[in-house]
């Protein structure tokens, strides 16, 4: 039988195709969910629950913490592929469950759950140490072209989907349409993955294999030496004080539009829609931009121009009101939004090689992802004991500083062996 040759390039179709499943798995329901938060605050007479905010943000935290043992467990252990079909899997039907619940309480934090053991499998990370076996010298351009399918699915499907099909047939027909949605990821899955380079004959960046060349030079970290790693603690607890903080914004902003004043649904579900689809918009161009600048630049320098897009957004979205423009908040937020999870992740591939980087991310992007949910959990109930945003936003941009100044303490010189 005729040896088959090498496909040339084949990593940038595994790229692709990221671009389409971490749309459909993370950008889709994580953007598209907020959507429906109001909603569910509406009293029972009025079609919803009459649930409290910090109810309803707190289904998302409490399932992130119960699932943080997954990624750092599971995911390594696994193929990504199956990985991604298993957690496409169980997004849907949490989706599914959303759409048919009764407004128990138990059920709809049990749903977080499945959801976030769903995103954990199809999420960032398994997409990263996927695309870290295909790329090495072009990583970052890589992950942040297929990052840019959470932007850009995220923020067409809020305004031209999930909205019209709210507006007309109900929030919960639309919950149940996001699910189904979930297996179009499924033939891109099957028929365009690659586990690992190696499969294919090739080295990471599409380089064919040399006959002299060890199969894998490289060994793991100790997992007792991570631990005393004084970069990992670094990058964790900075990483999550900056994705804290963008993520209390992304769960809040529908029902801060609430409090400024857009009380009518048609035009609050309008306002809302418009503004995530340009501030996605520009972070997915901007996410291009840091991918692009981190290949070149120093990664510390292209940080610290992304939160201060974040905090110069912050006093823009405190004066919003009805009949005042609000471009100006999602063009400089969609631009801080561009270095979050990659510039981390980014970083943490400076510092630690190929084998020890997936067990490194698999702790450092669950622990931020607690970050990213617990904290706008926080930013509710100091909005219910404040009675506005304005202490919320005002802790939100300390967070975001603070994470930055931390993330400062890494070493300029990149430690050599394993570390």
């Amino acid at each position: 039988m005729e040896k088959q040759l090498p496909i040339p390039f084949y990593g940038w179709r595994i790229v692709l195709a990221s671009f389409f499943t971490l749309g459909l798995s993370v950008g889709l329901p994580y953007f598209g969910m907020t959507f429906f938060y109001d909603y569910f605050e509406k009293p029972g007479i009025a079609g919803g629950f009459g649930w409290s905010r910090s109810v309803i943000t707190f289904g998302l935290p409490v399932g992130t913490l119960f699932t943080l043992w997954v990624g750092p467990i599971l995911v390594p252990r696994f193929p990504p592929r199956m990985l991604i079909l298993l957690g496409t899997a169980c997004t849907a039907a949490t989706f599914f469950g959303f759409g048919i619940m009764s407004g128990a309480l138990w059920v709809y934090w049990a749903l977080w759950l499945l959801y976030m053991v769903g995103n954990v499998f199809s999420g960032v990370l398994t997409h990263q140490m996927l695309l870290g076996q295909w790329f090495r010298e072009k990583r970052g351009l890589a992950l942040s072209i297929a990052y840019l399918g959470i932007n850009v699915i995220g923020a067409v499907s809020s305004r031209f989907l999930v909205q019209p099909i709210t507006e007309t047939y109900g929030f919960r027909t639309a919950l149940i349409v996001m699910g189904s949605l979930q297996f179009l990821a499924w033939p891109l899955v099957l028929l365009v993955y690659k586990d690992r380079p190696a499969l294919m004959g090739l080295h990471p960046d599409g380089s064919p294999p040399s006959p002299a060349e060890p199969a894998d030079p490289e060994s793991a970290l100790p997992f007792a030496d991570m631990i005393r790693s004084r970069i990992f603690w670094i990058l964790m607890l900075g990483g999550t004080c900056i994705s804290g903080a963008l993520g209390a914004i992304s769960q809040h902003l529908k029902l801060i539009f609430k409090d400024a004043g857009f009380r009518d649904q048609l035009q609050l579900n309008s306002i809302f829609s418009e503004t995530l689809l340009l501030l996605l918009i520009v972070s997915a161009g901007s996410r291009i931009a840091a991918g692009w600048m981190a290949d070149r630049f120093p990664k510390q320098h292209v940080l610290s121009l992304m939160v201060l897009f974040f905090v110069s957004a912050i006093p823009f979205l405190l004066l919003l009101q009805p009949g005042r423009p609000a471009y100006l908040f999602p063009l400089l937020f969609g631009l801080a939004l561009g270095g979050d999870f990659l510039i981390i992740a980014l970083m943490a591939a400076d510092y630690f090689n190929s084998i020890s980087l997936a067990r490194i991310l698999a702790i450092v992007l669950a622990v931020m992802t607690l970050g990213q949910t617990w904290f706008p959990y926080f930013i509710s109930l100091v909005r219910e004991w404040s009675g506005t945003y304005t202490t919320p936003l005002l802790m939100v941009v300390f967070i975001g500083i603070a994470g930055r100044l931390l993330l400062f303490l890494l070493p300029i010189r990149i430690p050599p062996a394993n570390i």
